[in-house]
């Protein structure tokens, strides 16, 4: 109920995307190995940007 006012700060929409990319990079590595390669540099960029604000 607390949450309700609380404004999400950059790092954390950074680790919800990276955790979306992670999943449909898993998801897409058993059919698709270009888009899941993709999917994975997505993440990775991601990745260095928490690592930067942190």
């Amino acid at each position: 109920m607390f949450k309700l006012f609380k404004k999400t700060s950059e790092l954390e929409k950074l680790q919800k995307k990276y955790e979306t990319l992670m999943s449909d990079w898993h998801r897409l590595s058993t059919t698709n190995r270009s888009e899941s390669d993709k999917k994975y540099a997505e993440a990775q960029l991601i990745s260095n940007q928490i690592e930067d604000l942190k």
